[in-house]
């Protein structure tokens, strides 16, 4: 199962979402304040359970409305997924992957995930 870990970040605090082996899947960005940080992730529980997958690597492929998990290559040339919310702000964001099959993989992984995972504060 996994779990949501909130730390410490430079000017503020940020959360990773972890998969039930303890790789990363998904992080946010850096809010202020824990509780903002908390509002974060009942977000990302949210929008996760429902966003449909906007593949931007496809040719002709159909803009869809938010909340919505964005597929897109980076300059590198990896496969990168951001999770975006109902207003359009991006909420979580994987990493890069070699292949298309790992970063669809990834947002299963969200999805099933970011459900039910708990949350814990990272120690200092």
């Amino acid at each position: 199962m996994g779990k949501f870990v909130i730390k410490e970040a430079k000017g503020g605090v940020k959360f990773d979402l972890k998969a039930g082996n303890g790789e990363v899947i998904a992080t946010s960005e850096v809010y202020t304040t824990v509780a903002a940080c908390k509002k974060g992730i009942e977000s990302v529980r949210k929008n996760s359970a429902v966003a449909e997958i906007e593949d931007q690597t496809a040719e002709g492929a159909a803009a869809l409305k938010n909340p919505k998990f964005e597929m897109y290559t980076d300059k590198a040339g990896e496969f990168r997924f951001r999770l975006k919310a109902t207003n359009g702000q991006i909420i979580a964001t994987g990493e890069g992957y070699k292949e298309k099959k790992s970063c669809l993989n990834g947002i299963k992984s969200v999805k099933k995930n970011a459900a039910d995972a708990p949350v814990e504060e990272a120690k200092k």
